[in-house]
């Protein structure tokens, strides 16, 4: 019988056990289970290992904007299955995780049982969606332009992204990144052109987009 590695994101260390405890019921021995409890985590595991069977990711992460993680996600190992996992799962939630590239969502009041039942339909290479997912709910083309463009950034490109939104200057991201400010400048350079911007200002409102998408 096959192993399965499974990534659980998130940044609630109650949900990752509530998680580990429903996985390793429900999967036994056949999983292995690594915990991350932030973008910056989940991007190290991700570059040690490409080829997860699935990855877990609350739609709040520290160094997330949204559905920004996912999207990164999609963007870069498009082989890796996500499931959405979060508290708010009303209709345009869920179905802006479906359009995104989502392969399920769990709302986080699931008894075990139905998160049990969601982790082995995806591992089977189906997809699992809560009623709501399929209520007429559209995204506008601005939203669309901005996954793509997001979508078609490297993981250091999108760390950069980040820190351009906090507010960081070039000086600052590339002391934290441990890079030269040239460095730094070429990313933001390649950001603007990936996004279809011309400002620091212009690349925040876009990923802020990815908080709160707007409806057409």
């Amino acid at each position: 019988m096959a192993t399965y590695d499974i990534l659980i994101a998130d940044d609630h260390p109650l949900f990752r056990s509530a998680l580990r405890q429903a996985l390793t019921l429900g999967l036994g021995t056949d999983v292995r289970l690594v915990e991350a409890a932030s973008i910056a985590e989940l991007e190290t595991w991700l570059g040690e290992k490409n080829d997860w069977d699935l990855v877990l990711l609350d739609l709040n992460m520290p160094g997330a904007y949204g559905f920004s993680g996912l999207v990164l996600l999609r963007g870069q190992y498009p082989q890796i299955p996500v499931v959405m996992v979060s508290a708010q799962d009303d209709a345009s939630v869920v179905v802006r995780a479906r359009e995104f590239g989502a392969s399920g969502f769990i709302p986080k009041a699931s008894t075990l049982e139905v998160i049990q039942a969601a982790v082995r339909h995806v591992l089977d290479g189906e997809e699992w969606w809560p009623p709501q997912a399929f209520e007429a709910v559209a995204l506008s083309a601005e939203a669309r332009a901005a996954s793509e463009g997001l979508a078609s950034l490297t993981p250091q490109q999108f760390r950069v992204l980040t820190m351009v939104c906090e507010g960081l200057l070039n000086k600052q991201i590339a002391f934290e990144l441990s890079v030269s400010e040239a460095t730094v400048k070429a990313h933001v350079t390649a950001i603007f052109r990936k996004l279809g911007v011309r400002t620091r200002t212009q690349a925040a409102l876009l990923l802020q987009q990815m908080e709160s998408v707007p409806l057409a």
